[in-house]
């Protein structure tokens, strides 16, 4: 991804905001690298670099500003809009892919050669998966190093590192602080408790959206909707956790109660999806309010977000169970298999007492076993048989295109339900989902021809997921 000096100079003569996350300055003059908004004093011209990654700041020998924390911004739109193998990469090396499966498991969930890969992210991002996965690992250190009380070497582990040596030269190296430095404060929380964490977000940020979407959704026992917090149960790599967040002055509180704290930014980067909180909501809002249909709903929410999911398997089910009945009725249908087959947490937390059924228990049910017809019932097996068994997979590092048609290649799922798994469990930003009966109302509601939805979201291109969530939230 190319950067322009003039353009990125600006941004931070200016400190907008808006920039976070899409790009670093690093200062020759004192070996520092800062997010655009970063309230020192503006470096000369001459005396700074821009990297689009603080992974390549860092292997150019820059160490992370104290004072703006630039490891703690919003990560780039840029990743979660590509659909390509950079995209995805980079999308997978943030869940955590590369600390349990190596490069090899990235290059594999990719269907590239390891080789392949490291001279894609070269050549975009300046770093290859090995030092994108190092800079991943130093900023989980650092959550767990200032909030929790977890021992020190404890820490080195839990955030994926394989040496206390390797732990402490990294950590030296990104904040020029030895772990014990970074931990010059009392911990709030004890070793055991939950991690609470606070997850940027560019603004605005509508988070009424976000929250009545989901809680309109909440299936008992796997989500609940309390006041202004959702809380939602997690399946991760080696265990189970229930996150709960909540609005916080621009940013989301998040509280994270894990069976293992090796999952945490695994935990962290689905719930970040889950919120959309790496969109750009000025670009969005900016393109979808110049059309004079959407104008006046843009107007109404801004900062409107497209609400993503943890698990592909579970929305896939939900998105079947939901199939020409109501949002209620999905919602019930969806509790009575949570309450037959659902796992127990081993920490429940509130309401939230359980995990959604895995793909492989569905796939061993009956299609009788379902209040639906029975070749839904049947779809619903097969899709989850592909899934146990690896012939489908629907998370952050999948091909977009290539899920879709695999999801539609099962008998009795249709384009509506590939496009919703598409768009909030795969986190395509262009989904549109013509024949939709609330888009349909919506559309008639402002004077448009229900029967032109597919023309008319033509001009909402990349962003119709928004663009579908605008109408959805207008009746």
């Amino acid at each position: 991804m190319h950067l322009d000096h003039d353009h990125c100079y600006r941004a931070i003569r200016s400190r907008d905001a808006r920039f976070d996350g899409w790009f670093v300055t690093a200062v020759r003059t004192t070996g520092i690298y800062c997010r655009p908004s970063c309230p020192a004093m503006t470096p000369k011209r001459a005396n700074v670099e821009f990297f689009v990654a603080p992974a390549t700041a860092q292997a150019h020998g820059y160490r992370a500003c104290k004072r703006c924390r630039p490891d703690a911004s919003p990560g780039s739109p840029e990743w979660n809009t590509r659909a390509d193998v950079v995209g995805r990469a980079m999308r997978l090396i943030a869940d955590g892919v590369v600390d349990r499966e190596g490069v090899d498991g990235l290059a594999a969930r990719l269907g590239y050669s390891a080789r392949q890969v490291n001279r894609a992210l070269v050549a975009e991002v300046g770093s290859g998966p090995l030092a994108l996965a190092r800079a991943q690992r130093a900023q989980t250190a650092r959550i767990l190093i200032e909030t929790t009380a977890l021992p020190i070497t404890d820490v080195a582990f839990a955030s994926g590192f394989h040496s206390v040596r390797q732990f402490n030269d990294t950590i030296r190296d990104v904040y020029a602080a030895s772990p014990r430095q970074l931990r010059a404060t009392t911990p709030l929380n004890p070793v055991r408790g939950p991690l609470t964490l606070r997850l940027a977000a560019r603004s605005p940020l509508d988070w009424d959206h976000l929250h009545d979407f989901l809680a309109t959704r909440a299936v008992p026992a796997i989500e609940s909707a309390d006041g202004d917090v959702y809380r939602r149960s997690i399946r991760l790599a080696t265990g189970a956790g229930v996150v709960s967040v909540r609005a916080e002055d621009g940013s989301v509180g998040c509280t994270l109660v894990l069976d293992d704290l090796a999952d945490v930014q695994s935990a962290v980067e689905r719930t970040r999806r889950l919120l959309d909180l790496d969109c750009d909501p000025e670009a969005v809002d900016q393109h979808l309010g110049a059309d004079p249909l959407l104008a006046p709903l843009v107007r109404r929410r801004p900062g409107l977000r497209a609400p993503g999911h943890v698990d592909g398997t579970e929305l896939l089910v939900r998105a079947v169970l939901g199939q020409q009945v109501s949002v209620a009725g999905a919602r019930t249908l969806a509790a009575r298999l949570v309450a037959a087959h659902g796992e127990p947490l081993r920490t429940p937390v509130g309401e939230v007492t359980r995990l959604f059924p895995s793909a492989a228990a569905i796939a061993a049910l009956r299609p009788e076993e379902f209040a639906m017809p029975r070749a839904r019932g049947t779809a619903l097996i097969e899709a989850c048989a592909r899934i146990a068994d690896g012939r489908l997979v629907l998370d952050a590092g999948s091909d977009r295109a290539e899920a879709e048609a695999a999801l539609l290649a099962v008998p009795g799922i249709g384009p509506w339900t590939a496009g919703y798994v598409a768009m909030r469990a795969l986190g395509d930003p262009d989904v549109f989902l013509p024949t939709d009966v609330g888009v349909r109302h919506a559309l008639d509601a402002l004077g448009a021809d229900p029967r032109s939805a597919a023309t008319l979201a033509e001009r909402w291109r990349p962003w119709r997921s928004y663009a579908l969530h605008h109408l959805w939230a207008s009746r």
